[in-house]
């Protein structure tokens, strides 16, 4: 580093990813309750929904503040789909599993899913989506 450079307060990209990860994650539990309590929705369906709506809002903290993404094309959009889609299917298969196998309180299941999607997603993102990074 230079003498005239000022020191960097950069926050790390994990540390972004993270907060944005923490709000979908309260927008996502804020949703799936709304959907199964007042519009009395499968837990399953109910997360689901919850999980599309907390994706295009994600999508743009990640593409312009986490990985600050130089891409606009239509294909990271398309990518960032497809490695939610995966998301969503591991979403789904551990609300099924937890609420109708093991009979666990809705709730749980979204607990446990919270610690499983996104580790992959985050992989998936780095490495891919979001690889065009300067970060």
């Amino acid at each position: 580093m230079n003498n005239d450079q000022e020191p960097s307060l950069e926050v790390p990209v994990i540390i972004r990813y993270g907060l944005v990860g923490l709000m979908g994650t309260i927008l996502h539990f804020g949703s799936l309750i709304l959907f199964v309590e007042f519009a009395h929705f499968d837990p399953i369906l109910g997360s689901a929904f919850g999980f599309l709506l907390v994706l295009v809002v994600s999508y743009i903290l990640n593409r312009t503040w986490t990985f600050r993404s130089r891409s606009r094309g239509t294909r990271q959009f398309l990518t960032y789909l497809l490695v939610s889609l995966i998301g969503l299917g591991l979403n789904s298969a551990v609300m099924f599993i937890s609420v109708h196998v093991l009979k666990w309180n809705y709730l749980y299941g979204q607990c446990l899913v919270v610690i499983v999607v996104p580790v992959s997603n985050y992989l998936l993102n780095r490495s891919w989506t979001f690889r065009d990074s300067n970060n």
